[in-house]
């Protein structure tokens, strides 16, 4: 069984405690940078605890607090445990689910490893060793000295000085404060040796790193490997718990993380100015308003909320490594609220619902159904999973079938498009509809190929995106996905604003069954001493 949390929790009533235990399924990927994960009966044999992207002098912090390897004291010997920190590509990390059950990334001299902590259980030590030519990358026994105390958070341990092995030369003691890990003109690589504790049959020990150049900077993975279960049905669960502090010079964010602050605050107030714009046009067209047109607004001022909040977030964690609780609760809510909003828009101007027709048909009905819940289901499980950390067992599945999820939502969103293309397709030859069939079946087809291209920018170009930059521009793919958002609102608020004009809401003077009508009442004499009752553009009845 695995569990993972988020530690910010501090002292006070049962009612608080109940208050923080939600904010933690809440908060999601703003909840700070500091993780505390714990994994109990654990049996993979590769962990991929985090991710982040490093400028020069930021650093990084691990420690182990307890592993528990479950097996008897002679095996825990021969073991090969420990963990790696590479540098990987942008928008990437390692994946072992495909290499050799029998390969082992500890016993390899991989070029893409940058740095491995080999755990020896038997001489109670932990042997860093270096690869490559990273002068800069220092790597330091213990915790920061000043490590941001957070309530709740275990207070680093007090660390002695460690012995250095020189390559075989005689070890000397190095103070806490001095480089680990140095090159000689040889390129030869030398290692840091820690000390590790046991007590109560686990380990621990603690290590914290330190980019000391413009070379050095990128995006670092770290990974935890029990190479005794790479062997599938010979797997031995274990314990572990582990803390990871990041930080770059400027605050806790993730070198592709600071841009979003401004950005967000920027794309909130274009939407914003959008909801405006549109409200004007709306009470200047009074008589050609729909529901769905204040539905329309509705969403463009939920979004601009939702972003606003989002940026703030970012600010405060910035700044101080957590988000204001109140304020992120806000924040998930418009955001669930806007979901919601978005395909509900977008199906029912698909549909044709309050501009052609006020009922939906029994399948549209179900596709609504399926949408609406899915597309919530997939909010909420997407924020409550954002609460886990990356190392949780079922972490990479969950995040996948979400995202599988949330493209079957998109492509479920496109039916009522199509049926309402082909009812006007069949409809066009009818007498006396011909020019305005066509002209929303016209209207129809651009929207359909809208509603493709907002799918594709922001769900699988923008991902693209975000593999193919630097670390430092994934930023970029929020940029992508923010701005297909509003070109995408904007475009669809120019094809159906409430205008005389717009074929879209030209409704024909007499429909089939108005005249099916009037033929049954004047055959009947209902019609003696009753008015005739036209319909306007804009749908409305007039004596």
């Amino acid at each position: 069984m695995a569990v993972s949390e988020r530690r910010g929790l501090g002292r006070g009533s049962p009612a608080e405690w109940g208050q923080r235990l939600l904010l933690l399924l809440l908060l999601g990927g703003c909840s700070g940078r500091i993780h505390w994960l714990a994994l109990t009966g654990e049996k993979r044999a590769d962990i991929q605890l985090n991710n982040f992207g490093f400028y020069t002098n930021g650093s990084l912090e691990v420690e182990l607090s307890l592993l528990r390897l479950g097996l008897r004291e002679a095996e825990e010997k021969s073991l090969l445990v420990g963990f790696s920190l590479s540098r990987v590509r942008s928008g990437r990390v390692h994946s072992y689910s495909t290499r050799d059950f029998q390969d082992c990334p500890l016993q390899k001299n991989s070029s893409s490893f940058l740095v491995l902590f080999l755990i020896n259980t038997k001489d109670l030590q932990v042997q860093v060793r270096k690869y490559g030519e990273q002068k800069k990358l220092f790597i330091f026994p213990g915790l920061l000295p000043k490590a941001p105390s957070e309530p709740g958070l275990p207070k680093p341990q007090a660390t002695v000085p460690r012995k250095v092995d020189g390559g075989g030369t005689s070890a000397a003691s190095k103070p806490k404060s001095t480089p680990a890990v140095p090159q000689g003109p040889s390129g030869k690589d030398k290692e840091l040796v820690l000390g590790l504790s046991h007590l109560n049959n686990s380990y621990n020990f603690s290590f914290h790193v330190v980019i000391g150049s413009q070379a050095e900077e990128g995006q670092y993975s770290l990974n935890f490997h029990n190479c005794n279960n790479s062997v599938p049905g010979k797997e031995h669960p274990f314990d572990i718990t582990v803390m990871i502090r990041e930080k770059n010079p400027d605050g806790f964010l993730s070198a592709a993380e600071m841009p979003l602050f401004k950005l967000y605050m920027v794309m909130s107030a274009c939407f914003l100015a959008a909801g405006i714009f549109w409200v004007s046009i709306l009470c200047r067209n009074m008589y050609s308003v729909f529901k769905i047109h204040w539905l329309m607004a509705a969403l463009a001022f939920t979004k601009s909320i939702s972003l606003l909040f989002h940026s703030i977030n970012y600010y405060f964690i910035n700044s101080q490594g957590h988000p204001i609780e109140g304020l992120a609760v806000m924040y998930y809510i418009t955001h669930l609220l806007k979901g919601a909003l978005l395909f509900i828009t977008i199906a029912l101007i698909g549909s044709g619902w309050a501009f052609i027709k006020c009922v939906l048909s029994d399948k549209e009905k179900k596709v609504f159904g399926i949408v609406i819940s899915m597309q919530v289901l997939a909010n909420v499980a997407y924020i409550v999973l954002q609460s886990r950390e990356e190392g949780a067992s079922d972490y990479v599945l969950w995040k996948e079938i979400l995202f599988l999820v949330d493209l079957i939502c998109c492509g479920a969103i496109l039916f009522p498009v199509v049926w309402s293309i082909r009812h006007l397709q069949d409809a066009s030859g009818t007498d006396g509809k011909v020019a305005v069939n066509l002209a929303k079946l016209k209207l129809f087809r651009h929207y359909y190929v809208m509603v493709i291209c907002y799918v594709y920018f922001t769900r699988i170009i923008a991902i693209l995106l975000q593999v193919a930059v630097p670390f430092q521009w994934q930023w970029l793919y929020q940029l992508l996905v923010e701005g297909s958002t509003l070109a995408f609102f904007v475009l669809t608020g120019y094809k159906f604003q409430p205008t005389g004009d717009n074929p879209y809401l030209q409704l024909p003077q007499e429909d089939e069954e108005d005249v099916q009508m009037e033929q049954v009442m004047t055959d009947s004499g209902f019609r003696e001493g009753l008015s005739k009752v036209n319909k306007t553009a804009s749908g409305r009845e007039l004596l």
